[in-house]
């Protein structure tokens, strides 16, 4: 059944890139939400913010926030859309301008970084609700086809490419999060690791 001009959209009908599904425009209420739940879930991860949380941050009375989504699941994988738009938007200037690999290495940890409470949820309810998971596996797989298209990788099979992508961003998370330097190691020996993934990445193989 198609949703109705002011109609809720069902999970399965997320926005997507500005336009829901079917089309419509993403008005400037369901940007106000998405922009006001990427700070909530930003600053007090999925479990400490609400849908009235988001609404009045945005501007706006509790119930406007279910006539652009169904519920905090719905919201939170748009947020996880935009931030991964922002990440390409970040990265993009420097791979077209031949950057070294260290320096994109960099900005994907500085864009982690930016994001620590986000991450964590974003790790959490892949394991907890399907719909995130499935999600973040389709998110995954566009930024494999646009690392085929973009970066001179077109004849590496995505199934080549999937190892090096969760490896990059694993590694992003961790040098992000403190991880290497909790075990007592040199983060310069896993920012080394990740800007050389990066290059077999840009390189094709």
């Amino acid at each position: 059944m198609t949703a109705g001009a002011g109609a809720p959209l069902t999970p399965d009908r997320r926005l997507q890139d500005g336009r829901t599904q079917d089309g419509r425009a993403l008005g400037d209420t369901a940007q106000k939400l998405i922009a006001a739940a990427a700070a909530e879930f930003n600053e007090h991860g999925f479990a400490g913010t609400d849908t009235n949380r988001i609404a009045r941050r945005a501007g706006f009375a509790p119930q406007t926030f279910y006539r652009w989504f169904v519920d905090k699941i719905e919201i939170f994988i748009r947020v996880y859309d935009a931030w991964q738009i922002e990440e390409a938007r970040a990265l993009a200037p420097l791979l077209a301008e031949g950057a070294p690999d260290a320096e994109v290495a960099a900005a994907a940890v500085a864009h982690h970084r930016a994001y620590l409470p986000f991450r964590r949820s974003l790790r959490q309810l892949s394991l907890e609700h399907p719909q995130v998971r499935a999600a973040r596996a389709a998110s995954r797989l566009r930024q494999i086809e646009r690392i085929r298209l973009g970066q001179g990788a077109r004849a590496l099979d995505a199934a080549v490419l999937a190892p090096w992508l969760l490896e990059m961003e694993r590694l992003s998370d961790a040098l992000a999060e403190g991880e290497i330097e909790d075990m007592g190691l040199d983060p310069e020996v896993t920012r080394g690791e990740l800007a050389g993934i990066i290059g077999r990445i840009r390189r094709g193989g």
